[in-house]
C-alpha cells in the first residue's frame, strides 16, 4: 500500500473520534505513519524506518557508536510487539549465545495484537549476541540478535 494524503487525513479523523492513544500503519518495509494523541491535538509522524544503533558515552561525554564487526548479520523485528525468547514461560529458550542456526531456525517470538509470530533466522551462523531482554517491547526493524555467518 502506498501512502496517500487523503488516506492519512481519514486515519487522523477516525483516530481523533476514537479512544486510542497511538496508531501506527506500515505501508511497506520502509515507510510508516504513526498518529499519537498529544496535549492539544494529534501528532502525525511519517518516515522511512532506520533503526538506530544505541549510543554510548565517551570520556568527553560525546555519544559514539559502538564498534561492531562488519561481518555480523542482524535478525530484525518485522513488526512492533513484545519479544519472547521461549514459546512459553516454563519452556527452554529457542536459542542461546553460541548456538548455531540456519535459515528457517526459529529464534524468538514477537507477539503483536495477541498473535504469536515466530521469527526465523534468515542466514546460517552462530548467535553471538542477544540484544533484547525477554518480554521487552520491540519496534519494527529493531535488531534482536547478531549472527556471525558460517
Amino acid at each position: 500500500m502506498k501512502p496517500d494524503i487523503a488516506f492519512i487525513e481519514k486515519l487522523v479523523e477516525l483516530f481523533s473520534k476514537n479512544d486510542m492513544g497511538e496508531l501506527e500503519v506500515q505501508f511497506n518495509r520502509n515507510k510508516w505513519v504513526r498518529i499519537s494523541k498529544v496535549a492539544g491535538g494529534v501528532a502525525v509522524q511519517s518516515a522511512p524506518v532506520t533503526p538506530a544503533i544505541p549510543a554510548i558515552e565517551t570520556e568527553e561525554g560525546k555519544p559514539e557508536k559502538p564498534a561492531r564487526p562488519a561481518n555480523l548479520v542482524a535478525v530484525k523485528s518485522p513488526m512492533i510487539g513484545t519479544f519472547y525468547r521461549a514459546p512459553a514461560p516454563d519452556a527452554p529458550t529457542y536459542v542461546e549465545v553460541g548456538d548455531t542456526v540456519k535459515p528457517g531456525t526459529v529464534v524468538c517470538i514477537v507477539e503483536a495484537m495477541k498473535l504469536m509470530n515466530e521469527i526465523e533466522a534468515e542466514s546460517s551462523g552462530k548467535i553471538v549476541e542477544i540484544l533484547v531482554d525477554n518480554e521487552s517491547p520491540v519496534e519494527y526493524g529493531q535488531e534482536m540478535f547478531l549472527i556471525e555467518p558460517s
